[in-house]
């Protein structure tokens, strides 16, 4: 439970407003804070940096790695946050909020993973010493910040017909695609357009770094101290992932490497970098239960807030379920999904798990030809009509839509890292010693 509690707490840090007092003195004249960076309209704190960086110290005794200097800690931590903070403030101008209601639920689900109720949360954070209010609010964050990626980088990864046909031509004669990699990296990053001084520098320090790995250097150790990629204080951990779902310049190169092995340098958009196979593992395909469904989702914005919109898809389903209207031509009209939402609002057959868990919950209560009553995701307000549910076996529309969600999942590592660096460039940032 320790490990699942503050994987998920570590990912984000509470944010404080420009406007709000950042500094003071103790009865006994200490100073009691300090703003550690300006972001923006927004600030980093001292105290911020100091909490992150106990629970990544915390983390980096349990994975038994050899703690680099304090200054390097810290130094990663504040781009940490610094990042985040500027992630944040952007959700915010685009009106991405998480109400308490869809985050009790989310809250609710990491209780029950953990086999207590939402109620004893509260105390069994307590005994690892998190502040639970602070833990919901970065929580909210957390979810603000998927929210986001899935406007910003998700929704906009484009897929071509050919990537597709190669995709499936790849599947049919390379086995290396039914088999999970683990895989660690590290990421000497480049600008959106770096000179040829930029690129020759960053590719001389990866073949240090490289030889420094080869010589025996600990890869953890290595990457907290050098990565510029967001997951350098795990040590550059990527986890397991399918063959298919890996970038190609990623994949050529892994599906060579023994376990232990690390590559050379390896050039992306995104900078240059340097792999490590942890393990391998095979994995056969499931067909499960799957669900066609369509919806209509809704947005808040400046204009009409939560409650004016869950009221407007009040009416629209009324209009539906009781005046008879037709769900296809009303999603055309007031849908927001610009994926979905020409289509009538048509997801088409997904699998449990596709969607994220409010919605699936949702489709799990409905009978075929039922429409759910409003609810709200971190994408904004739904109603959705479950239109048919029965057990399929894999054909040809299933084959490409894993298609088209693995090549997506391969170009999203990078294009994140692209997009990261793009907000961090634009940024107005002023480190305060």
């Amino acid at each position: 439970m320790r490990k699942l509690l503050i994987a998920i707490f570590a990912a984000s840090a509470g944010q404080v407003s420009l406007a709000q007092s950042t500094q003071g003195l103790s009865n006994d004249g200490l100073l009691l804070d300090r703003i550690a960076a300006v972001v923006n309209d927004g600030i980093i704190l001292q105290s911020q940096i100091e909490s992150r960086m106990r629970i990544v110290v915390d983390q980096l005794r349990e994975q038994r790695t050899q703690l680099p200097p304090r200054d390097v800690i810290e130094q990663q931590v504040l781009e940490q946050l610094i990042v985040q903070e500027v992630q944040l403030q952007r959700a915010r101008r685009l009106g991405i909020r998480v109400p308490d209601q869809m985050l009790n639920q989310t809250l609710q689900r990491v209780a029950q993973r953990n086999g207590i109720s939402l109620s004893q949360l509260p105390s069994a954070l307590a005994s690892q010493g998190i502040n639970y209010s602070q833990y919901r609010e970065d929580m909210r964050n957390d979810m603000i910040l998927d929210a986001l990626m899935q406007r910003d980088v998700i929704a906009r990864i484009s897929v071509s017909e050919r990537e597709i046909e190669r995709f499936l031509q790849r599947q049919e004669s390379s086995l290396g695609d039914q088999i999970d990699y683990d895989i660690s990296h590290i990421l000497i990053a480049l600008g959106q357009v770096p000179s040829p001084e930029e690129v020759e520098a960053a590719e001389q320090k990866a073949e240090k770094i490289h030889q420094q790995l080869v010589a025996g250097a600990d890869f953890t150790e290595t990457a907290v101290a050098y990565s510029d990629g967001q997951n350098a204080l795990d040590g550059g951990r990527l986890g397991w992932r399918r063959g298919a779902q890996l970038p190609p310049v990623f994949f050529d190169v892994v599906r060579d490497l023994q376990p232990g092995e690390i590559s050379p340098p390896i050039r992306s958009p995104s900078g240059v970098h340097l792999l490590k196979l942890n393990d391998v593992r095979g994995s056969d395909r499931v067909i499960e239960l799957q669900h066609h469904t369509r919806h209509i989702l809704l947005r808040p914005d400046e204009i009409l807030d939560d409650r004016a919109i869950k009221s407007k898809l009040q009416r629209i389903r009324v209009r539906i379920v009781e005046d008879g209207e037709d769900f296809d031509d009303v999603a055309r009209l007031e849908s927001d999904d610009p994926g979905s939402g020409p289509m009538g609002g048509d997801l088409g057959w997904n699998t449990p798990g596709t969607f994220v868990p409010v919605f699936e919950e949702e489709i799990a209560a409905l009978q075929p030809g039922q429409i759910s009553e409003p609810f709200r995701t971190e994408f904004g307000w739904h109603i959705v009509e479950l239109i048919d549910r029965q057990e399929r076996d894999t054909t040809e529309e299933v084959q490409r839509m894993r298609a088209i969600e693995a090549i997506r999942a391969s170009k999203r590592e990078q294009e994140t890292e692209i997009w990261l660096r793009q907000l961090r460039d634009e940024a107005y940032v002023e480190l305060r010693g």
